[in-house]
This record gives structure tokens, C-alpha cells and sequence, in this order.
């Protein structure tokens, strides 16, 4: 009985101790990272966002970037905003229960409520219609919003986006573990802060092989606002339910009638592209694909050109896109970083 009650204790006590640990990693976390936008209350979810207003020469129509899973607005803003500036009002933010903004009530745990609080916000700032620019995870979001909100669909821009059904369904372990409703809340309270720190430099060499990872890319981005607990979870449960969503959306993928490009690189590890990307190019009636030699899953850094002169097209601009992509492979192929160590595990993070 005296040993049972000493496994207890000590039980206890390392649970106690993991979570402490966490709450403190969470707070210096949070201290490091503070909120570069302002909020505004969208069905109970207190939504974090930068809106960048249109230049005295705007030529370009408005652009609304969603970001992937395990990510915030700053990691599409860092890179783009400068690209756009003056040229087109800007809408970046957190997606419910990522980066600052509040999950709300439950109700943002799919592609269409994640969508309808895109749309409230775009309405609440005076956006009439904008072009989509959705990354990874932000793909799917990007196709249900074309879907369920047409008129407010000036374009579509597909960055490496996951929007299609792939072999078997399965993500990686961590989310599958952290999406269930009692040992989820553990493992993200314990567990996944602590490890993600050590992982967290690895994991981000993976995401952009063969591509260099941009120097202070984790501390700029603020990709560390992803293991906190709450923000952990909710990115978990984003990406373990993403299979049920895309299967139930991927078929009506031909009622979108909006001008869209479909970027892709050739080497991306994280999402199946010649399942996502190839499948976006054969559903959408005329959209075109634009396939990058040697490219990760990360164009918006790496290609952020061929970024520019996709939203030009979309725009009315006439521009030769194949031209742009064959302009960024020159300049990224020798890229081998990582391909030594990073498994080609085709599950969406």
C-alpha cells in the first residue's frame, strides 16, 4: 500500500510539475510574442487582425491572407505585406483559437464557420470582396469560403494548400492525441510544450525543405504562440478533423467560379501536391497551376515574387506565371537543406 500511495505521489507530483512548466513557458511565451493588430468580437470569438488600408495608388483589388496550422498572421504578413504596400488594402489575421484571437464557442472547428467569421470581419472593416490567398491548412478554408460566400470571392490563390481527400486520412500521432476531448487537454497541458520546444527548430527545417529557413524565421513569426496550450489544441483539432472537412468539400470544388492560381513546388514534404494542387487545377474550371521545380511547402518565403505576380494575374495584369516560377527555380536549385534528415511524412501540420 506504501508504494502505491509513493507511485501516486509521485505521479502527482510530475503532472504538477509538467503543467507549471508549462503555464510558465506559455506566459514567457506569450511575453515575447505580444499581439501586433487590434481585435474585434466575431460571434464570440475575439478575433486578432492587422488591416492594412489601400495606398492613394492602389491598383490592386483588396487581398485576405489565411494562414496554415501551426502558424499566425505574421507568418504570411512578414513576408507579403512589403510586396503589396500602397498597392492593395490588406486583411491579415489569427485564425480562431491560433496566434491571439479566441476559439469562441465551438463554433470555428470547421472550414465554414472559419469562413463565416471571414466573411464577418471582412464586412465589419467595409471589404466588399477580396482575392483569397490561403497557405497549407489556409487552402481549405479558402475553397469553403469561395463556397459558402461566392460574392465576396474576387479571386483564389492556393499556396501548397491541402484541400483534397489523401491515402488513409492520417495526420501525425501528436494531433490525432491532443484532439480527444480528456487526454487531449493533458498531453497539451504537460506534454506538447515542453517537446515542441525541443522539436521546434527541426520541424521548421522539414516544413521548408530542400528551402533555407529565413534567418530568426521561429522568433520573428512567432511560430512559438503555437505551444501554448489552448492555441495547441485547437490547432490539433484543426488538423485531425481537415480529412472529414475536405472529404465532405473537395466534390463540389466545380461550383467555384472565381479566376484562381494554384502555386505548388515539386519537393513539398508536409502535403500530398499531386493530390492538393493537381486536384485544385482539375476541379475549378480555369484554374491554372503553376509548378515549381524544387520548392517546399513554403512559397510565400521562398517565392514571394511568384506570390506578387499570381495576384497580378488574378488582378487582370497580363503575366506570364511559368515565366515568374522558372525565375524562382533558377534561384533555388542547389537548395538540399534538410533532405538528409526530413522524412517525407505527406500528413498536413
Amino acid at each position: 500500500m506504501n508504494i502505491l500511495i509513493l507511485v501516486l505521489v509521485l505521479l502527482i507530483a510530475i503532472v504538477l510539475a509538467l503543467t507549471g512548466l508549462t503555464q510558465a513557458a506559455a506566459w514567457l511565451i506569450e511575453r515575447g510574442n505580444a499581439p501586433v493588430g487590434d481585435f474585434t468580437d466575431i460571434d464570440g470569438a475575439r478575433i486578432h487582425y492587422v488591416h492594412v488600408p489601400a495606398g492613394s495608388g492602389a491598383d490592386l483589388p483588396p487581398l485576405v491572407f489565411i494562414h496554415g496550422a501551426s502558424a499566425n498572421l505574421k507568418d504570411q504578413m512578414l513576408p507579403l505585406r512589403p510586396l503589396f504596400e500602397g498597392r492593395a488594402e490588406m486583411l491579415f489575421f489569427d485564425r480562431p483559437g491560433h496566434g491571439w484571437s479566441g476559439r469562441g464557442d465551438g463554433n470555428n472547428e470547421t472550414q465554414k464557420a472559419q469562413a463565416a467569421t471571414i466573411a464577418a470581419l471582412m464586412d465589419r472593416l467595409g471589404i466588399r470582396d477580396a482575392i483569397i490567398v490561403g497557405h497549407s491548412f489556409g487552402g481549405s478554408i479558402a475553397a469553403a469560403f469561395a463556397l459558402e460566400h461566392p460574392h465576396k470571392t474576387r479571386g483564389l490563390l492556393f499556396l501548397s494548400a491541402a484541400t483534397h481527400p489523401w491515402p488513409g486520412g492520417d495526420t501525425s500521432w501528436y494531433y490525432s492525441l491532443s484532439a480527444r476531448p480528456v487526454v487531449g487537454r493533458l498531453f497539451a497541458a504537460m506534454v506538447a510544450n515542453p517537446v515542441g520546444l525541443m522539436r521546434i527548430a527541426a520541424a521548421t527545417t522539414c516544413v521548408f525543405s530542400p528551402n533555407k529557413v529565413p534567418d530568426s524565421y521561429v522568433d520573428e513569426a512567432s511560430i512559438k504562440l503555437v505551444l501554448r496550450p489552448r492555441a495547441f489544441r485547437a490547432n490539433a483539432i484543426d488538423v485531425e478533423g481537415l480529412y472529414r472537412q475536405v472529404l465532405a468539400t473537395a466534390p463540389r470544388y466545380h461550383e467555384i467560379k472565381a479566376a484562381t492560381v494554384v502555386i505548388s513546388g515539386d519537393e513539398d514534404t508536409v502535403v500530398y501536391e499531386e493530390i492538393h494542387s493537381i486536384g485544385l487545377a482539375r476541379d475549378i474550371p480555369g484554374a491554372e497551376l503553376v509548378w515549381v521545380h524544387n520548392l517546399g511547402h513554403k512559397p510565400d518565403w521562398v517565392a514571394p515574387d511568384l506570390v506578387l505576380a499570381a495576384v497580378e494575374k488574378l488582378a487582370g495584369t497580363d503575366r506570364d506565371l511559368r515565366a515568374a516560377a522558372q525565375a524562382v527555380e533558377a534561384r533555388i536549385a542547389n537548395d538540399a537543406y534538410g533532405t538528409d534528415v526530413c522524412v517525407n511524412e505527406k500528413a498536413p501540420i
